[in-house]
């Protein structure tokens, strides 16, 4: 359905306002234009500004660390509320506190990214990280399914600013310098996985790990505010040093670029009139950036689909086909996920943004996610194989080696193909038809992401706990063929945004890369 509802869009003709912007759209052109135009000038690259780009990735680093630090211990929290008697459910639960915090900052991020046109980007991320930490601390502190439901959307709503975010890094950089930053300010995710899952395995249930100093009545009715709170600190610390060292970036809205303007009118007697945010239809008008919204939107079911399942299956008993982990096991499974993503980044991507086309790039990752899935199946072959006691889910040494082995690669795959998310801000920024729409851009493109990502948790969680509960292989194995299809499905899509790219140059006839 979702393919038949997009195929036609590039046939239909655009209305006259529509047709209008179009013939104005000068999109970036290929990648293989770019190269030329840096080989024609090697020595015109814009130096880092590693003080704007420090102070950006320190803020950027709040939302991952908030985001992640539950996800060791969301199961185990849904038991401790008794939300449910039946083990089989819990992942059902779990998926709708996990889903609301995406539903809410659907509602958000295109009203964030578009006010942070008008006021500012800087008053926006401040008030978000500020908004996040609040929330986080309450989450801690919900003991009902409803208080959960409700701490997850207030942080999902503050996170709305994630657009603008993207925004600000797209405004102090360049096409010549993007390759190392763009791959530096990836980093911030994984280190915030790596964080995030360390602190919600390792701070949660305090009153038990260490009693000497968390042995109170408030830790023993609270056994998961300890790492709420620690991540709630790191947000109001990064609000801190972002309301310090956080300027604002907006190409309209910069004091000193207002001064240089005014002083360039009296100068020359003549006014000119600084570009306005295109409009949604406008946007939408323009296929790349169409084609960037569908696959982003994919991309993100996907790899939000894979995290929650990998996390519910770690939890899952063997007998049901899981690996029986602990949170504090799955703690340490999602921080080697964040170590191979930081790897990733810093060793990969620059030479993969520098040497490789970038939609081609996308369209490699896009097709590792189908493997994430078929392999997870045969880590619980493996558990079986060498349990010492089923019901436990204890295992031989021998196994466990080679279970966690089996981890590693899994987890390597999905990170390589979670690059597909710093190579499609790469697009989006280069997609955006000028300067003043570079975050309504952002928001729109965001704005896919976090409507699929809103029920990818619900939908994959209740698919796994659905499957889990019968005998019959296919049935059993259901969650696997259904996330694989998907899986295939969105490495359809992500071809659209090549082909998106060519068509925004037919409007101007730039069919050459001069």
């Amino acid at each position: 359905m979702v393919l038949d509802c997009h195929a036609s869009p590039s046939t239909a003709s655009p209305s006259e306002e529509q047709q209008r912007f179009l013939d104005d759209y000068d999109p970036l052109g290929d990648d293989s234009a770019l190269e030329n135009q840096k080989l024609a000038r090697p020595d015109k690259v814009t130096p880092i500004p590693t003080g704007k780009l420090a102070t950006l990735c320190a803020v950027r680093l709040v939302d991952p660390i908030t985001f992640t630090q539950i996800f060791p211990y969301v199961n185990e929290m849904m038991e401790h509320i008794h939300v449910t008697d039946d083990h089989s459910k819990i992942g059902f639960y779990s998926g709708i506190v996990e889903s609301s915090f995406a539903i809410a900052q659907v509602i958000s991020i295109y009203q964030w990214a578009r006010l942070s046109d008008v006021i500012g980007r800087r008053p926006i991320v401040l008030f978000g990280i500020f908004g996040i930490g609040l929330s986080t601390m309450l989450f801690g502190i919900s003991t009902t399914l409803s208080g959960l439901i409700m701490a997850r959307c207030l942080s999902g709503l503050f996170s709305g600013n994630v657009a603008v975010i993207h925004s600000v890094l797209g405004e102090i950089t360049d096409s010549t310098n993007q390759a190392i930053a763009f791959p530096l300010y990836g980093l911030c995710w994984p280190l915030g996985s790596i964080i995030g899952p360390l602190m919600g395995g390792l701070l949660s249930n305090p009153a038990t790990k260490f009693p000497w100093w968390f042995d109170t009545p408030f830790f023993h009715k609270f056994p998961y505010f300890l790492p709420c709170f620690a991540a709630a600190m790191i947000a109001f610390a990064g609000c801190g040093y972002g309301y310090f060292y956080l300027g604002e970036t907006h190409p309209n809205l910069q004091r000193d670029r207002k001064e240089d303007i005014q002083m360039s009118e009296r100068r020359e007697g003549s006014f000119e009139k600084q570009p306005e945010p295109a409009s949604v239809s406008q946007l939408l008008s323009i296929p790349v950036v169409r084609a960037l919204c569908l696959s982003g939107a994919g991309l993100s079911f996907i790899a939000t689909g894979f995290d929650v399942t990998f996390v519910l299956f770690c939890y899952t008993s063997l007998q049901q086909g899981g690996l029986a982990f602990n949170a504090t096991q799955i703690g340490y499974a999602l921080s080697i996920s964040g170590c191979i993503s930081i790897a990733l980044q810093l060793l990969c991507m620059p030479v993969l943004l520098r040497r490789f086309d970038h939609a081609r790039t996308y369209n490699f990752c896009m097709g590792l996610w189908p493997f994430c899935f078929v392999l997870l199946p045969g880590l619980n072959l493996i558990a079986r194989w060498g349990a010492l006691d089923l019901a436990t889910g204890e295992l031989g040494s021998t196994a466990k080696a080679l279970v966690w082995l089996g981890i590693g690669i899994i987890l390597c795959i999905s990170r390589c193909a979670a690059l597909a998310f710093s190579v499609s801000m790469i697009l989006v920024k280069d997609a955006a038809p000028n300067a003043a729409s570079l975050g309504v851009t952002n928001g729109i493109a965001q704005f896919a992401m976090c409507f699929s990502r809103s029920f990818s948790p619900a939908f994959a969680s209740s698919l796994l706990a659905f499957s889990i509960g019968y005998e019959f292989v296919l049935l059993r194995y259901l969650w696997v063929l259904v996330m694989t299809l998907i899986c295939f499905l969105g490495t359809t899509l992500s071809r659209r945004i090549a082909e998106g790219r060519r068509r925004s140059l037919r409007p101007q006839g730039a069919g050459s890369t001069n």
